[in-house]
């Protein structure tokens, strides 16, 4: 069980360290009177630090040497 987890704590901190945050885009009402709608579409940005996949990258290498076969 120990080195399943290892092995996806790898996983996910490489692709952390590759990709550092994505962009979504979101539509939001500007103005709502009555029968006049006015939306907009919104580009929102979610990033993570790269120093964070780094720690999981080597928690999970650190997790699978330790792990007992």
């Amino acid at each position: 069980m120990n080195k399943t987890i290892g092995i996806v704590l790898i996983v996910v901190g490489i692709i952390m360290l590759i990709w550092t945050g994505f962009t979504y885009t979101k539509k939001e009402k500007i103005i709502d009177a009555g029968p006049v709608q006015v939306s907009a579409d919104r580009q929102k940005t979610v990033n993570w630090p790269p120093y964070l996949g780094g720690i999981l990258l080597v928690g999970g290498i650190v997790i699978v040497a330790t792990s007992k076969k």
